[in-house]
């Protein structure tokens, strides 16, 4: 069995499934309006579909002939939380490294300082 991470990000990996789950965060809607702006067959968007909903990202119904799909972002959002995680390692990576860039700056400009000032003759 696949953790509900590993399944969403399989599930994000594609860029039409990507392109259907933006279009489902703008409210629920019929399979055949989300298949308009793809230029594939309805066969090809429902496996899309399918792993969309096996992943836990969209639910599917029936209202006699409207086949209504919803987006479901509990597993977005633990998705998000996982990398959330690693943004706080980018971000302390990147306080540290500007740390040492500020320090390396100062040295050049006490270096700089003192060649310049080291070849003048007092009075």
């Amino acid at each position: 069995m696949t953790d509900q991470i590993s399944s969403t990000f399989a599930a994000l990996a594609d860029p039409t499934r990507r392109a259907i789950l933006a279009r489902l965060a703008l409210g629920e809607t019929s399979v055949t309006e989300i298949a308009a702006p793809f230029e594939m067959s309805m066969p090809a968007i429902s496996r899309h579909l399918k792993v969309l909903e096996k992943a836990g990202l969209i639910s599917r119904g029936r209202e006699a002939q409207w086949r209504p799909c919803k987006l479901k972002a509990e597993p977005l959002k633990q998705a998000s939380d996982w990398l959330e995680e690693y943004r706080n390692f980018w971000e302390q990576s990147f306080d540290r490294l500007d740390e040492y860039l500020k320090t390396l700056q100062k040295k050049e400009k006490r270096d700089a300082g003192n060649k310049n000032g080291s070849g003048r003759k007092r009075r």
